[in-house]
């Protein structure tokens, strides 16, 4: 299971490279603090039923930051760009 988590921050830094070299440097930032999260939690050698709780737990603060940020802060439409 460790090894899951060190293919999800070799991918989360390959999207951390890509928001970069497209200017998108905020971005960028959060999935660098993704891939440290991920590497530094793939060296912990937990048991997989804790491997399991912490992605949960991941997963609920994701989607609940997205729906927050999609429903409030995203601009209606698109346009003004």
């Amino acid at each position: 299971m460790d090894r899951m988590y060190r293919v999800l921050g070799f991918w989360t830094g390959i999207f951390a490279v890509m928001f970069f070299l497209g200017h998108m440097y905020t971005t960028s930032l959060i999935f660098f603090g993704q891939t440290g999260f991920f590497l530094l939690l793939s060296y912990l050698k937990l048991s997989e039923r804790m491997y399991i709780y912490v992605f949960g737990a991941y997963l609920t603060i994701f989607f609940a930051g997205f729906t927050y940020w999609s429903t409030f802060m995203m601009p209606l439409g698109g346009t003004g760009h």
